[in-house]
């Protein structure tokens, strides 16, 4: 039994209560769904600016109808300081994955982004703090790196930000160093790189690529490449992201306690690569498609060239070991996108 099954089987045993803020968006669901799964107490916070009610819904036909009302839901926002502390009340463990993401939309409205990703933020560690709560886990984020040369990505060196994004990502990691060095509180935070799979939204000006090229090839419409193609990244499937989370809150070892980790595959695929790897899914399980060949546009602002993520302090002080590659994940994202964007 590895160290993952063993923190599967303590969260069985111990049948906490966890709060999971963004509850309703792609990361939050799916760390609902696993909650729940083990039949924990799950309260969820969220206020539908970028998640959505068929999220829930989702899950609530995946679990056992017994397990759905261990989930209590508040609608509400963490910019909220009495929304959160509601959101804390009794909790053992918070899994903070509330934010706005993506690198355009925080050049586009740095404002915006900063109230939900700092101010938030803050009020979420203060109402955890008073609440006495057992551990903060929070999504952390490559953009932190920066224009730092070096890959793959380690923890410990990180350069300029490029976005205001980056920036909120970058003082949340400050905070909650301040916050565990001043009052106490045991905090991890995890450096998501590029994270997909089931329940990411496809639509909409700030859509992640896979599931929008996925909806583009589907649809018979080009997908759009920023630059030549030969940009890469460190695709990390829903699944390790999930298991990342749970093997912080229910870490044992002190010198795991409030620290950064790197959530990702340890792997690089380039956007070329990525989209063949797409369209020759959808080709085995849709015979006949031909989508057409992807568009080629200027590079977006913000964007790092190369991001590759040295998952070592992970795998060490957490037990963390990717369950599944690119193209594993790739295989069932792909699958789980088909059945809802075919026609029946």
């Amino acid at each position: 039994m590895d160290r993952f099954d063993r923190a599967c089987a303590r969260i069985r045993d111990q049948q906490d209560c966890w709060l999971v803020t963004g509850v309703a968006g792609f990361i939050g669901s799916n760390l609902l769904e696993a909650l729940l799964a083990m039949n924990q107490q799950v309260v969820g916070l969220d206020n539908f600016s970028t998640g959505s009610p068929d999220n829930l819904e989702q899950v609530r036909s995946a679990v056992s109808p017994n397990t759905w009302p261990n989930f209590r839901f508040i609608e509400g926002d963490i910019r909220d300081l009495e929304t959160c502390r509601e959101a804390v009340a009794g909790v053992d463990h918070v899994l903070h994955q509330a934010a706005l993401g993506s690198v355009p939309r925080s050049i586009a409205d740095p404002i915006g982004t900063n109230q939900a990703n700092v101010d938030g933020f803050l009020n979420m560690l203060v109402a955890t703090r008073d609440e006495g709560v057992n551990r903060f886990v929070y999504a952390a984020s490559s953009s932190t790196y920066g224009d730092h040369p070096d890959l793959p990505k380690v923890e410990h060196n990180i350069g300029n930000p490029l976005s205001p994004y980056a920036v909120t990502k970058y003082v949340n990691e400050l905070y909650a160093e301040v916050f565990s060095r001043s009052y106490g509180l045991p905090s991890l935070g995890l450096r998501y790189f590029n994270i997909f799979g089931p329940r990411q939204d496809p639509n909409g000006a700030y859509a992640a690529v896979i599931p929008r090229w996925i909806a583009a090839m589907v649809e018979g419409e080009p997908a759009q490449i920023y630059g030549d193609g030969e940009t890469s990244r460190d695709f990390c499937y829903i699944q390790n992201a999930v298991q990342a989370n749970l093997l912080a809150a229910t870490a044992e070892n002190e010198d795991a306690l409030d620290q950064v980790y790197n959530v990702a595959v340890g792997s690089r695929t380039s956007l070329n690569e990525l989209y063949q790897l797409i369209r020759g899914e959808l080709q085995a399980l849709i015979p006949g498609l031909d989508p057409p060949p992807p568009e080629y546009t200027e590079f977006r602002p913000g964007d790092v060239r190369h991001s590759l993520a040295d998952i070592q302090k992970a795998k060490t002080l957490l037990g963390y070991e990717p369950s599944h590659s690119i193209a594993e994940g790739m295989k069932e994202s792909v699958r789980w996108y088909a059945k809802r964007l075919l026609p029946n």
